[in-house]
């Protein structure tokens, strides 16, 4: 199995208290300690404007920027967003971007996309909100135009929603052009969702991972019906590293995982979420599949390594301010799933 790890930005409250003067040197810092810890593949960011469980005054940090400052100050760990809103900037745009932070890194990004669905930074930022069947379809055109940026310089496209018209791409992106990499898009194309009529149809077109929700059963069942779309669309399913999203909340014991739930709490009531709220956020996380001892975490993943989940993105809510529990699952969890 391999790991990645998302580093905290605010939108999840996870930067409370931390002055913002001092938040990209805590988001520099866990990214480098990434950096230097060979256990993890990758690390992420959410592409949100507006924090959860509610919009607040609290920090939430653009995605795209932190790419390419993250693309600066590391030099291994390769760099993704899980996962950027199609909609969100125009796709001809965000394939240039997504180019010039490859050639920064060094070949090192991952693109994560999707259809988008916080309906109210959509329409905070002027966005409107589409129907799902028009993101979705934006959600298409818009890896449709990647792909012919990325591979060929440039692209040309009169679709539905998105036209371009000999829309270049110089540099190419290092990946697939100096450096090995997806054959399919230059960048290795994440579609994240698990839509199953339109979105996991998007993703055996043209996904090089996947990543939808992480129980057992539920990501049982959305990998039999992308399975469906890749014969439907004659590809090979394995061509596909399928993962899934992990909130960790580890302990050694019950005792502790009870601890840092109570710091989770205490964060949202710290932003001014409603008590009975910020229960319910930590009421959510308890049940989850990488919540408990290390022991319970391995049993869990390893059976999930059983059913195609290979590669895991982990989100530690208190990495900000403490990476205790990091290191208790880099050094009791990873090493019995890696490899």
């Amino acid at each position: 199995m391999r790991f990645g790890i998302f580093v905290p930005q605010g939108w999840r409250m996870d930067l409370v208290g931390i002055a913002p003067e001092h938040q990209w040197g805590v988001m520099r810092d866990l990214a480098q300690r990434a950096d230097a810890e060979e256990a993890w593949e990758s690390l992420w960011v959410y592409d949100h404007f507006h924090t959860v469980p509610e919009p607040s005054h609290e920090a939430c940090h653009e995605a795209w920027s932190l790419m390419a400052a993250f693309a600066a100050v590391t030099g291994r760990v390769r760099l993704g967003q899980m996962c950027t809103c199609m909609s969100y900037r125009d796709p001809a745009y965000l394939a240039k971007v997504a180019a010039t932070v490859d050639v920064v890194s060094g070949g090192r990004l991952e693109m994560g996309i999707g259809a988008g669905w916080y309906e109210h930074e959509w329409r905070a930022y002027g966005y409107g909100f589409p129907t799902a069947g028009e993101r979705l379809a934006r959600l298409r055109e818009g890896v449709e135009i990647f792909r012919q940026m990325w591979t060929t310089g440039s692209a040309t496209l009169d679709g539905e929603h998105y036209q371009v018209d000999g829309a270049m791409c110089w540099p190419r992106p290092l990946q697939g052009t100096v450096f090995p990499g997806s054959e399919r898009n230059g960048i290795p194309v994440w579609v994240a969702g698990g839509g199953e009529r339109k979105t996991l149809r998007i993703a055996a077109e043209h996904a090089d991972y996947t990543n939808f929700d992480g129980t057992p059963e539920v990501f049982a069942h959305k990998s039999e019906v992308l399975r469906g779309h890749c014969q439907d669309v004659g590809r090979d399913v394995d061509e596909i590293v399928r993962s899934a999203n992990y909130n960790v909340v580890i302990g050694r014991d019950e005792a502790e995982v009870e601890e840092r739930l109570a710091f989770v709490k205490d964060l949202f009531l710290r932003a001014g979420v409603a008590e009975e709220k910020a229960r319910q956020q930590v009421d959510g996380l308890r049940t989850q599949p990488a919540v408990g001892t290390p022991e319970q975490i391995v049993e869990t993943l390893a059976g999930l390594q059983d059913i195609g989940m290979t590669y895991a993105i982990t989100y530690f809510a208190e990495a900000a301010h403490d990476t205790s529990g990091i290191e208790l699952f880099e050094d009791e969890v990873i090493p019995a799933l890696a490899g």
